[in-house]
């Protein structure tokens, strides 16, 4: 275990995970804001890619489990990601569309930010969120989170507009 909120606990994923990350990357409207859901091969490259993260990094995107049920009901977590030429930590989250409006993402988000702040000490955390994505900028801000730039990223042949949440430790 990486982290522990009140209902959740956050770890690792591993290959066990593959079918509860599908119900969360193949779903066409938890994935609204990449334009694109993910086939199964695509879908393992994310998990590969997670692993190799927490390899590299020594941190990524965990599985989130809700303690009641012991099952894993989403993902968040702090990733390295490139915006205007720089280089952030950026704290990210998808759940499963069942858990949605329960204040999960908010939940493991903020334990995310405080990971970042006190175990990794960065002094700056960001967020970076496409500019139709009402509900992940909710998040940021109820992480205490402000926008800060915004940029355009090009993700399967789409521009899309995006914007960077960001707070600092201070």
């Amino acid at each position: 275990m990486i982290l522990e909120t009140k209902r959740l606990y956050l770890r690792e994923m591993n290959q066990s995970d593959f079918p509860a990350l599908c119900k969360i990357l193949q779903d066409k409207d938890v994935m609204y804001a990449y334009e694109h859901a993910f086939d199964n091969d695509e879908a393992q490259q994310w998990l590969d890619k997670q692993i190799v993260r927490y390899k590299d990094n020594g941190f990524g995107l965990w599985a989130v489990i809700l303690k009641e049920t012991d099952e894993m009901i989403g993902q968040c977590g702090l990733t390295i990601q490139e915006y205007n030429n720089k280089e952030a930590i950026e704290i990210g989250y998808l759940f499963q569309k069942d858990f949605w409006h329960n204040g999960y993402a908010t939940e493991a988000a903020i334990a995310c930010k405080e990971y970042a702040f006190v175990t990794l000490g960065v002094d700056e955390v960001v967020s970076i969120i496409r500019d139709t994505n009402i509900a992940s900028q909710n998040v940021a801000k109820r992480n205490g989170m402000t926008e800060k730039e915004r940029f355009i990223k090009h993700y399967y042949g789409v521009d899309m507009p995006h914007l960077v949440f960001s707070i600092n430790r201070n």
